[in-house]
């Protein structure tokens, strides 16, 4: 393997070549931080749990692991598929996604979990509908910005035209109900939109009525409501709503600078509920400390970062699926560990959104490693042509 170090003003800082595939070390080493510090986290939140529920205190670590292995999987399969396919292909997966919703709806094949249908039972495991139509929504985006960039910077139906089967999602996402789903698909896409040309005046107004929906879902669920007021103020009901977010604060507290220990957590112990899932974060602030978190916290926004350089290196060659679909990519990772780590520490109410590539679950962890494999095709794609435009210049300059 050798490496090459381009000046600073690049947008690849480091590039890796491995024969003809490109890769980027950095976001090489981001990603596979956060899965090395999750899977350690998840062992250390879960094996009281496992012991307790299923008498085996490995359940969740080594179904964790069988996750983990299935999303590599996924990730090398990502990183050796043209791109050419999935830009192509959007029409066709966003029907697959509607498809998908209605599914969890059909006794039989959906299943109903603490009154939200959500799931597919596919023998072997369930399968969280949201997880895949997230990326398929960025795809299909992504694609559609690309075959139509004139009519979405001069006209308002080049906006409201991809919206309508956004729209019928969106009202699937709700009816299960998944409102963080429908927030994290809602925001990334409108960012995609935006980077994408649309003007300025359009996107306020598709920004303020996504404001005003929100809204409005919030104040006519009562969960919803419930969770709003919590968060403002947990301790006005310390062992009911906010009996969750209240040991999240503890446990954070209880960190300090360098943590209690590794795997000395008190509040993991039946204290936080979904410890190993959604509040993975506040298991972490509480075993390894400020500095722990700190550390994580920089691992994404390096993850992060590279996905939007990677994007911004791609628009500089005049590629557009490939620059849009790389920061509609690093927007949905930005926005979703932003937020699982906000309601960590109290920032913004429950969401029920895991902390990518950490948090223990099936279908966020698969999926987000074909991310990660998705924004490594999206480099050496774009590596590649920028060689070839390269040495097409040196051949003209020497004909």
């Amino acid at each position: 393997m050798s490496i090459a170090m381009p000046k600073m003003g690049d947008a690849a800082v480091v590039v890796a070549k491995r024969g003809r595939y490109y890769l980027d070390g950095w976001l090489l080493f981001a990603a596979l931080g956060l899965l090395s510090v999750g899977y350690v986290m998840v062992v250390s939140a879960s094996l009281h749990l496992g012991d307790r529920v299923f008498d085996n205190i490995w359940h969740y670590p080594a179904r964790q692991a069988v996750h983990i292995l299935i999303g590599l999987t996924l990730a090398f399969i990502g990183a050796c598929v043209p791109l050419k396919v999935w830009e192509q292909g959007g029409p066709s997966l966003i029907l697959i996604a509607i498809a998908l919703l209605v599914l969890v709806f059909i006794p039989g094949i959906g299943v109903k979990v603490n009154g939200s249908y959500r799931w597919i039972n596919v023998g072997v495991a369930r399968l969280q509908v949201s997880e895949i139509v997230k990326l398929i929504c960025i795809l299909y985006m992504a694609g559609f910005l690309t075959r139509h960039v004139n009519d979405v910077r001069e006209s308002i139906k080049g906006v409201i035209r991809p919206m309508l089967p956004l729209g019928i999602v969106f009202g699937l996402l709700m009816a299960e109900p998944d409102f963080g789903a429908t927030f994290v698909i809602g925001f990334s896409v409108m960012c995609m939109m935006f980077l994408g040309g649309a003007r300025l005046i359009e996107f306020v107004t598709l920004v303020l009525m996504g404001v005003v929906l929100g809204v409005v879902a919030i104040t006519s669920s009562a969960y919803r409501m419930e969770r709003v007021t919590a968060f403002r103020d947990p301790w006005a009901d310390h062992l009911g709503s906010g009996f969750q977010l209240i040991q999240s604060l503890i446990a954070m507290g209880r960190g300090e600078w360098f943590g209690v220990g590794l795997g000395s957590s008190i509040q993991k112990l039946f204290y936080l509920p979904e410890a190993h899932t959604d509040f993975i974060f506040a298991v972490l602030s509480e075993e390894l400390g400020f500095v722990g978190s700190v550390s994580v916290i920089l691992l994404f926004g390096l993850l992060i970062w590279r996905a939007f350089q990677i994007g911004k290196a791609a628009e500089r060659l005049n590629l557009r699926f490939y620059s849009l679909l790389a920061y509609g990519l690093g927007v949905w990772i930005g926005l979703q560990s932003f937020v699982n780590i906000a309601v960590n520490m109290g920032a913004l109410p429950t969401k029920g959104l895991t902390l990518p590539l950490m948090s223990y679950g099936g279908s966020s962890m698969i999926i987000m490693c074909a991310v990660v494999g998705l924004l490594c095709r999206i480099h050496h794609q774009t590596q590649q042509e920028y060689v070839s435009q390269l040495k097409g210049r040196s051949a003209w300059q020497y004909a």
